[in-house]
């Protein structure tokens, strides 16, 4: 076995730091004294060995805010030298530090509704939520999808009828043009929704109001047979739309077809208020009541002349 395998095998051993960088305690305290406040200085903590005749001396910080902090004052001595000079000063964080969160990039830690009144968020060029829209610039062949003859005739499918032949026509029509068309579909824009962009929107509007949400999980029924469900195109529409019920959860929200809530247009018709039934008294009319009771409407009879019976009453 070579001596350099048996020294790589060998344990290291600490090295033993230079005696007089070592006893160097006070030219370190005097210089983290000089480099930090007063009175911030606590005691001397330990000897750090950095190199042969290097060593670093470490003492408490007492500066609130700074809890498990150090100051490390490093000092050297040079080769035959009876001298320690001082290297460098600085305040390090030990082992119990208090230290900041790691760094997050803003981007990361942007959340939605962060942005306010004024604010700009910029998208990256290679966003994946994004792709390319179309610029009116075909490939041309061998990379486009239709040959020259094919694109000719697809320019001039569904053209507006104008005298002479088609060969005749300078420009084709921009009704049937593939530009026309991409301004409809709204495509036209410097850059669309991916495919990925799509799927993770369609993934958050799920979470947010779809079928596994607690207030889907109690209605009466789905938000497809809603006539608040106002409907969307594209592919989304196949999969979400927009609540118009403004007593809803989900007012003016993209909703998924599953999502429903209690406000279901056909879940409970409010029934017609019931009709009273008709008076047993009828108290719209006024019956007539005579101040004095009439004559013939006692139990004797009133003769001719309109005086009673003499029935012999005192």
């Amino acid at each position: 076995m070579s001596a350099a395998t048996t020294r790589s095998r060998t344990p290291r051993t600490p090295r033993t730091p230079d005696r007089l960088c070592a006893e160097a305690v006070g030219l370190a305290r005097a210089a983290a004294e000089e480099a930090a406040a007063p009175g911030v200085v606590g005691e001397h903590v330990e000897v750090v060995v950095e190199g042969d005749r290097v060593v670093t001396h470490l003492f408490e910080c007492k500066e609130f805010g700074y809890r498990g902090w150090r100051w490390a004052v490093t000092v050297a001595r040079a080769s035959r030298a009876k001298v320690v000079t001082l290297d460098e000063t600085v305040l390090l964080p030990g082992p119990d530090a208090l230290l900041a969160p790691e760094w997050v990039p803003w981007s990361e830690r942007l959340r939605p509704g962060d942005m306010g009144p004024g604010d700009l968020l910029p998208t990256d060029a290679e966003d994946l939520r994004l792709e390319p829209g179309f610029t009116g610039e075909e490939e041309p062949p061998p990379n486009s999808i239709v040959s020259g003859e094919m694109a000719e005739l697809v320019e001039a499918e569904d053209a507006e009828i104008t005298a002479g032949s088609p060969a005749e026509q300078p420009l084709a029509p921009a009704r049937g043009s593939i530009a026309a068309v991409a301004d409809e579909l709204g495509m036209r824009r410097a850059r669309v929704l991916s495919r990925y962009g799509l799927h993770v929107a369609a993934d958050r509007w799920e979470e947010g109001y779809g079928a596994k949400t607690a207030m889907a999980q109690a209605a009466p029924a789905a938000c497809v047979s809603c006539g608040f469900l106002v409907a969307i195109g594209g592919s989304l529409g196949q999969a979400f739309g927009i609540c118009a019920n403004e007593f809803g959860p989900a007012d003016g929200h993209v909703v998924s077809l599953s999502y429903g809530c209690g406000g279901h247009s056909e879940a409970a018709v409010m029934p017609k208020p019931p009709r009273p039934a008709p008076p047993v008294l009828d108290e719209t009319r006024l019956d007539e009541m005579p101040l004095r009771p009439a004559a013939d409407s006692g139990s004797v009879p009133v003769g001719a002349d309109g005086s009673g019976e003499d029935l012999g009453h005192s």
